[in-house]
């Protein structure tokens, strides 16, 4: 396994949000990043975690956080496990009174818990070298850009009414 962390969040050409990720040792394929593809929300999620702006109300992930804690249960790493069909795997293990138990996960969602719990994301070697790229193939936008929106989001959540969402 190798160990990551989130460079950024990007966009592809297609405007399909990517996260991007890179060996905390650079002498592993330290020119070298894993661009994992994920929803906007999850986008915003991470980049939250990541900038630690917070949000006005708490997110999915921050729920998740807020809940492993008074369970007195913690994230103790993200592994992203495989490759099927081009689809990335992942679990996250976490450490709870009862011993560790471990979650198959979206990579999103363990990257955006690993973020908010300063835990580990770790990517299987056979999944770095088959989707590992060069990070001369990826651009990211100028830290501006994500703090833009972060920024949105945030003002999103401050106008939004619960009764806009009732049917």
């Amino acid at each position: 396994m190798i160990r990551v962390h989130v460079v950024g969040v990007a966009l592809d050409p297609a405007q399909q949000h990517v996260i991007l990720l890179k060996p905390v040792d650079t002498t592993t394929d330290g020119d070298r990043v894993l661009p994992v593809w994920i929803g906007p929300q999850e986008a915003m999620s991470i980049l939250v975690a990541i900038e630690r702006t917070g949000s006005p109300r708490p997110l999915a992930h921050d729920l998740m956080t807020a809940m492993l804690g008074e369970l007195s249960a913690s994230v103790d790493r993200v592994e992203i496990t495989h490759l099927d069909e081009g689809t990335f795997h992942a679990r996250v293990v976490v450490n709870t009174p009862a011993g560790p138990r471990t979650f198959d996960s979206r990579p999103s969602d363990g990257i955006a818990l690993a973020s908010r719990a300063d835990a580990p994301i770790l990517v299987a070697n056979a999944v770095f070298e088959e989707a590992g790229v060069p990070d001369e193939a990826v651009e990211l936008d100028g830290g501006g850009a994500d703090e833009d929106r972060v920024e949105e989001f945030r003002r999103f959540l401050e106008g939004v009414d619960p009764e806009d969402f009732q049917g």
